[in-house]
C-alpha cells in the first residue's frame, strides 16, 4: 500500500498551495539582484564581468545547497526544513543593506542565495503527497513559483525608484520571514515522513541517497535542467541590464519587459506538467528544445549592416530586431523553457521514487549552477567580443548539444528495449513511443470509407474532423501565398521606389514558387503521412509571414530581399497540393467531390480573407509596441504595413498545433514516389492539367493580379476596398457548387463553365479604358465577378472529374488487379493526379499577373493578355467536349 493512499484532496491542495506560495517568495528574493544590482553596479562602478559575478553569486549558494537540502528533506521532512531555510535567507537579505564594498556585497549575496535552495525542498515535499500519474501536474504547479522572478521585476523597480534599493531588500526580507512562519503553522508532515515515523523506520542514509548519482542518466537530466532552468535564471538576471544597454530604456521599462519573459517561463510550467502527464515528457522535451533552437537562432543574430556591390552602385541596408519583437521572442522562449522545466521533473519521481530528494537536488543544483555560470559567461563574452547577442548564441550551442544527447540516448534505449516486443517500459522517455509491432495511435490501420456501415459508425466522424482541421490550415496557406497582391500596392506609399514592372514581379513570384513547390508537395502525403506533412507545411508559413513583417519596416531593404520573401510565400501555395491529396483519401466516392470542394473552396477563401483583413490591420497598431513603429505616409498618415505579415503568426501557430494533435494518417495511403509516378504515364493526367489550369489557374492568377490591375486601369478607384470580393465569390462558389458536379457530371459542368468564362473575358475587354480614356469600372468589376464565380464552379467540377476518370481508366489499364487492390490503386492515382494538376495549374498565379505587366509595358494596356486568356478557354472547352462530354467520348463523365 502506497503512503499516499487515503490522503485527502484537501491535504494535497494545502501542501501544494503553501509550497507554491513559499517558493514564489523565495524566488523573488533569489533574483533580487536583477533589479537592485543595476543600482549597485552604478554606485560601485563595476565592470560587466564584475556585475555578472554579483548577480550570479546568490545563484551559486542556492544551487550548491540544493543537493543537501533535498537529502535533509527526505530525512527530516519538509515542514521543518522549508521554514528554517526561508528564515536564514530572510536574515541574509535584511543584512544586505549593511554592505558598502564589493567583497561585502558578494558575501551577503551568498546568504541571499539560500532562498534558491527552496526548490529541492519543495520538490521532495510536494512529490510525497501525489501518486506518480499526477506528479507531473503537481510539480508543474509548484514550479510555477518561478513567477517570483516576475514579481521582483514588476515591483522592485518602483520601490527602488521611490525609496532606494535598500527598501527593496528590507521589504523582501520581511515578506520571506512572514511566509516561513505561516508555512510552519499551517502545513503538515508529508505522508511518507509520517509513515516512516509511525513505523519507526529510519530514513535512507546519505550514502544511499547519493548512490543513484553515479548514473549517467541523472547527469543528462541535469544538462536539460541546466538550460531550461539555469538559462532561465541567468536571463532573468541579465535581461534588465541587456535591455537598458541595447535599447536605451529606463530600468522600470526594462524590468517590465524582462518580466514578460519571467512570467511566461514560470506560469506555463503548470501547463507543462499537464502536457507531460498526458503526452509524455519525451514529446514535451522535443518541443522545448526544437522551438528553443529556432528562437535562439533569431535572437543570436546581431544588428548588422550589409553592402551589396550592385551594377548601379552599392546597396546598403541594415537589419535589427526591434524592442517589441525582442520582447515577443523572449516571451515565446520563456514559454517553451517553462514546459521543459516541468518535463524534466516528470522523469525523476518515476525513475528514482526512493531518491527524489538527492536526484532532484542534484538536477536542481546543476540547473541552478547554470544560473550562476551563465551570467558570468554572458559578461565575459560581452567583454571579449563587444557583441550583446553572444549570450543567445552560447545558449543556442548549449541547446543543440542537449537535444543531440537526448535524441541519441532515447534511440539507444528504444533499440535496447523494443526488439521483438509489443510493449515498452512505462517510463517517461517511452511515453507516446510506438513499438515496431504497432503503429501510432494517430494512424488509421483500417480505413474503408466505401463500406457504408464503417462510414456511418466510424469513418464520417474522423473524416470530418480531419477536413475541418485541414480547411483553416489551407486558408492560412492561401492568405500567406497571396499576401503580396495587397502589400505591393502599398509599398510605394511608404517610401519604396520600385517600378510597376518590379511590383508585378513581386505579385507574380509567389505563384511561380508555389506552383513549383506543388509538384513536390503532390507526393509528400503518401510518403510522410497527412498529419506530419500538414503540421510541417503549416509551420513553414511562419518564415514568410515574419519576414515580411520585418522587411517592410525599413525603406532601405533592397529589392533582392523582397524577391526572396516573395518566393518564400510560395510555401503557402505548395500546401494546396498536399492538402487536397490528403483529404481525398478520407471520403467515399459519393462524397469526395463535395469534400474536396469544401476543402479547396474554403481554403481558397484565404485569398479573400487576406484581401479584406490586411487593408484593415495595416491601418492600426494591432500589436502595439511588439509590432514596431508605423510608417509615415507622404500625406502625414500612418501605416503599419508589417501587420500584413505579423497578423497571421498566431493563427499559423494554432493551426500547426491543431494539425499535430488532431489529424490522422491512413496506413493504406502510404506509398513511395515510385508508386505514385505511374500517373506520368496516364494520358488523362495531362489533359486534366490543362483543364485545371483553365479553372484554378485563372482563379489564383486573377486573385494575385486583380488589385494591381484595378489600381493601374482605374487609378481613381480605391482598389483595395473591392479586391477581396473576387476571391470571395470564387471561393464560395467552389465550396457551394461541388454537389452540382456530383449530380449532373463534372465534364458537363466544366464544358459550360469554359463557355461562360470566354464570354465573361470578352465582357471585361469591352469595359476597360483605352489610352487612358473611357472605361466603366462597375461594368468591368461585374464581369470580373462573373469570371471569379465561374472559376469556382470549374474548380469543383474538374476535381470531381478526376476520380471518375480514374475509376474507368485504372481497370482498363490494370485488369489483373483484384477488387481491393484496384480500389487502393484508383484512390492512390486519383489523389496523386489531383495534387499534380493543382501544381501545374498554380503557375497561373505567376503567368496571369506577369502577362498583365508584359502587356501593359508593351502596349499600354492589358488587352493582349486578356485576349490570350479567352483563346485558352476556347481550347479548354474543346478538349472537355472531345474527351469527356460528346456522344461516344473516350471517358464520359
Amino acid at each position: 500500500m502506497s503512503a499516499v493512499d487515503g490522503v485527502s484532496r484537501g491535504d494535497q491542495r494545502r501542501a501544494l498551495g503553501l509550497s507554491t506560495v513559499a517558493f514564489t517568495v523565495c524566488f523573488a528574493v533569489w533574483t533580487i539582484f536583477a533589479i537592485i544590482g543595476v543600482e549597485i553596479k552604478g554606485e560601485l562602478g563595476l565592470s560587466e564581468t564584475q556585475f555578472g559575478i554579483l548577480v550570479a553569486t546568490p545563484v551559486l549558494t542556492g544551487s550548491l545547497t540544493r543537493l543537501m537540502l533535498g537529502i535533509w528533506t527526505e530525512q527530516y521532512g519538509g515542514r521543518l526544513v522549508f521554514p528554517l531555510q526561508m528564515l536564514l535567507a530572510a536574515g541574509a537579505t535584511w543584512l544586505l543593506t549593511s554592505a558598502d564594498t564589493y567583497p561585502l556585497f558578494l558575501l551577503a549575496a551568498l546568504g541571499v542565495g539560500l532562498a534558491g535552495g527552496s526548490f529541492a525542498v519543495g520538490v521532495t515535499y510536494v512529490s510525497h503527497w501525489y501518486p506518480p500519474e499526477k506528479q507531473g501536474t503537481a510539480l508543474g504547479i509548484f514550479g510555477a513559483g518561478n513567477v517570483g522572478a516576475a514579481v521582483t521585476k514588476f515591483g522592485a523597480p518602483f520601490v527602488m525608484v521611490a525609496f532606494g534599493w535598500q527598501a527593496v531588500a528590507n521589504v523582501w526580507a520581511l515578506a520571506l520571514a512572514a511566509i516561513a512562519i505561516a508555512f510552519f503553522v499551517f502545513s503538515k508532515n508529508d505522508p511518507v515522513f509520517e509513515e516512516r515515523r509511525r513505523s519507526g523506520a529510519k530514513a535512507s542514509s546519505v550514502a544511499a541517497q547519493l548512490a543513484p548519482l553515479k548514473n549517467l542518466q541523472v547527469w543528462r537530466f541535469s544538462l536539460y535542467y541546466f538550460f531550461v532552468f539555469g538559462a532561465f535564471v541567468a536571463l532573468a538576471l541579465w535581461l534588465p541590464h541587456y535591455l537598458v544597454d541595447v535599447y536605451g530604456v529606463d530600468i522600470r521599462t526594462a524590468g517590465m519587459a524582462a518580466a514578460t519573459f519571467s512570467l511566461s517561463a514560470s506560469l506555463f510550467r503548470a501547463y507543462g506538467g499537464h502536457l507531460a502527464d498526458r503526452f509524455g515528457a519525451r514529446s514535451v522535451m522535443y518541443w522545448t528544445f526544437g522551438f528553443s533552437l529556432l528562437l535562439l537562432f533569431m535572437l543570436s543574430y546581431p544588428p548588422t549592416s550589409y553592402t551589396i556591390h550592385a551594377r548601379g552602385g552599392d546597396i546598403i541596408f541594415s537589419t535589427a530586431m526591434s524592442f517589441g519583437a525582442f520582447v515577443l521572442m523572449i516571451f515565446c522562449l520563456g514559454f517553451f523553457m517553462s514546459l521543459g522545466k516541468a518535463a524534466v521533473y516528470k522523469h525523476i519521481p518515476v525513475y528514482y521514487p526512493e531518491n527524489v530528494g538527492s536526484v532532484g537536488g542534484l538536477v536542481g543544483m546543476i540547473g541552478g549552477l547554470g544560473g550562476f555560470v551563465l551570467p558570468i559567461v554572458f559578461g565575459t563574452l560581452l567583454d571579449l567580443t563587444g557583441v550583446y547577442t553572444t549570450c543567445f548564441a552560447f545558449l543556442f550551442l548549449l541547446v543543440a548539444v542537449a537535444l543531440s544527447w537526448m535524441h541519441l540516448s532515447i534511440r539507444r534505449m528504444e533499440h535496447r528495449n523494443r526488439a521483438g516486443v509489443d510493449t515498452l517500459p512505462e517510463l517517461p522517455e517511452f511515453e507516446g513511443m510506438t513499438p515496431k509491432t504497432q503503429v501510432s495511435a494517430a494512424t488509421l490501420t483500417e480505413w474503408n470509407p466505401e463500406d457504408k456501415s464503417f462510414w456511418e459508425n466510424t469513418g464520417r466522424r474522423i473524416a470530418k474532423r480531419n477536413l475541418w482541421i485541414s480547411i483553416p490550415a489551407l486558408l492560412l496557406a492561401f492568405s500567406v501565398w497571396m499576401v503580396w497582391s495587397v502589400v505591393v500596392a502599398r509599398l510605394p506609399a511608404i517610401g519604396f521606389d520600385f517600378t510597376d514592372a518590379q511590383l508585378f514581379w513581386l505579385a507574380a513570384l509567389p505563384g511561380l514558387s508555389g506552383a513549383t513547390l506543388r509538384i513536390f508537395y503532390s507526393f509528400m502525403v503518401p510518403i510522410f503521412g497527412g498529419r506530419l506533412w500538414t503540421t510541417l507545411s503549416t509551420a513553414s508559413l511562419l518564415l514568410p509571414a515574419m519576414g515580411i513583417g520585418y522587411a517592410v519596416q525599413n525603406p532601405e531593404t533592397p529589392y533582392l530581399i523582397f524577391l526572396v520573401l516573395a518566393l518564400l510565400c510560395g510555401l503557402g501555395g505548395g500546401n494546396f497540393a498536399s492538402s487536397m491529396a490528403n483529404i481525398s483519401f478520407f471520403f467515399p466516392k459519393a462524397e469526395k467531390g463535395n469534400a474536396l470542394a469544401m476543402n479547396a473552396g474554403l481554403g481558397n477563401l484565404g485569398v479573400s480573407v487576406m484581401q479584406f483583413l490586411v487593408p484593415v490591420v495595416i491601418t492600426m497598431g494591432v500589436f502595439g509596441a511588439l509590432g514596431g513603429e508605423p510608417q509615415v505616409l507622404s500625406d502625414g498618415g500612418k501605416l503599419w504595413l508589417q501587420n500584413a505579415g505579423f497578423v497571421w503568426v498566431p493563427f499559423i501557430i494554432a493551426a500547426t498545433i491543431a494539425a499535430y494533435f488532431g489529424m490522422n494518417d491512413i496506413a493504406s495511403a502510404k506509398a513511395s514516389f515510385a508508386d505514385q509516378a505511374v500517373i506520368f504515364s496516364r494520358f488523362h493526367n495531362w489533359i486534366m492539367c490543362v483543364l485545371y489550369t483553365g479553372t484554378f489557374g485563372s482563379f489564383i492568377g486573377y486573385s494575385a493580379g486583380f488589385p494591381l490591375l484595378m489600381k493601374t486601369q482605374f487609378p481613381d478607384v480605391n482598389a483595395l476596398a473591392y479586391a477581396f470580393l473576387g476571391p470571395l465569390v470564387g471561393a464560395l462558389s467552389r465550396a457551394g457548387t461541388g454537389w452540382v458536379s456530383d449530380r449532373f457530371g463534372g465534364g458537363r459542368v466544366t464544358f459550360w463553365t469554359f463557355v461562360g468564362m470566354f464570354v465573361a473575358v470578352v465582357g471585361v475587354l469591352q469595359f476597360l479604358p483605352h489610352g487612358g480614356e473611357g472605361g466603366n469600372f462597375w461594368a468591368f468589376f461585374a464581369c470580373f465577378m462573373v469570371l471569379f464565380f465561374l472559376t469556382g464552379v470549374g474548380n469543383a467540377s474538374t476535381f470531381q472529374m478526376i476520380p471518375a476518370i480514374m475509376r474507368r481508366e485504372v481497370p482498363r489499364l490494370m485488369p489483373e488487379l483484384d477488387a481491393a487492390t484496384l480500389q487502393k490503386q484508383t484512390d492512390r492515382e486519383s489523389a496523386a493526379i489531383i495534387a499534380f494538376t493543382s501544381a501545374i495549374a498554380a503557375y497561373g498565379a505567376f503567368f496571369i499577373p506577369k502577362s498583365y505587366g508584359t502587356s501593359i509595358s508593351m502596349t499600354g494596356g492589358p488587352d493582349i493578355a486578356l485576349w490570350g486568356f479567352s483563346i485558352f478557354y476556347v481550347l479548354c472547352a474543346l478538349l472537355t467536349f472531345f474527351y469527356y462530354t460528346r456522344r461516344n467520348a473516350p471517358v464520359p463523365c
